[in-house]
């Protein structure tokens, strides 16, 4: 299912066009491995192209979401080097979650991040590439990375582009835990609720507009909203979104869309 036979580390539901994706270690506050590392990158490989699938919903297991990089596999990793001689082992752990990283950030879906409990460095990175962060108000965000004598690597310029460069050297350089509100107060999250119940009952809102919206006008949209931040030609940029709104307009979801306008009705993909 989805790239994978047996996840170890997730548990996998698909609802209609919705991919609920849990990281499932929760004895360990979903403690990013190498294992889980890999079983990311595989969902998010299949289903890049995948058209049913129009959001996924990140969230954890057990009333965490995500505590960081697993404390056993760095020992692993340091046993390998010592044997090895090299920091091979470390570099290709690293960079694997600035790969996955990427790869959620520039994903075609809407990706809504429901967070709780630990927050904390690649944990605190995901929430940092959603779409759509809906958060509990006793959850706990922080970039611990420097008190354990250690950096951010491929998390840092994710954490910039969400919140600015001058939140971002706060965070990163006291290393301090915070909560809900003041991650909404700095833009890390959009809303956050009091209760499970309130939490839940607004993904359900959020996934009901998520399905309102067309299809492919969505996927257009965020690579469009992406492609805005990199560009050193503005010009170029609006030329190009000229050519993909006529193309949008004229598109069967550009009818359909219109024809739902007039007639006072939801359109056919919101069914």
């Amino acid at each position: 299912m989805f790239g994978i036979e047996n996840p170890q580390t997730l548990l996998l539901q698909q609802d209609g066009a919705v991919l609920h994706v849990t990281l499932n270690r929760p004895e360990l506050r979903n403690a990013m491995s190498e294992t889980m590392l890999r079983e990311l990158v595989s969902v998010f490989n299949a289903i890049q192209d995948d058209l049913t699938i129009r959001a996924v919903v990140l969230r954890g297991a057990g009333g965490h979401f995500c505590a960081g990089g697993d404390i056993k596999d760095m020992a692993a990793l340091r046993s390998e080097a010592m044997t090895a001689g090299n920091h091979d082992g470390y570099i290709r752990f690293n960079r694997a979650f600035g790969t996955l990283i990427e790869q959620v950030n520039h994903a075609p879906q809407v990706v809504v991040a429901v967070l709780e409990g630990a927050v904390l460095g690649g944990g605190f990175g995901l929430a940092c590439v959603s779409d759509i962060a809906l958060c509990r108000n006793n959850a706990q965000f922080g970039l611990p990375e420097t008190g354990l004598g250690v950096i951010p690597a491929q998390i840092a310029p994710f954490v910039v582009q969400r919140i600015g460069l001058t939140q971002a050297r706060r965070l990163a350089l006291l290393g301090n835990r915070f909560d809900g509100q003041e991650a909404a107060r700095i833009g890390i999250v959009h809303e956050v609720f009091s209760s499970d119940e309130a939490l839940n009952e607004a993904l359900s809102t959020t996934l009901q507009h998520i399905r309102r919206t067309a299809p492919n006008a969505s996927r257009v949209t965020k690579a469009l909203l992406h492609n805005s931040t990199q560009v050193s030609d503005l010009s170029t940029t609006l030329d190009q979104a000229a050519i993909q709104f006529a193309a949008a307009v004229s598109s069967d979801e550009g009818t359909e869309g219109t024809m739902a306008f007039i007639q006072k009705r939801l359109p056919k993909w919101a069914d």
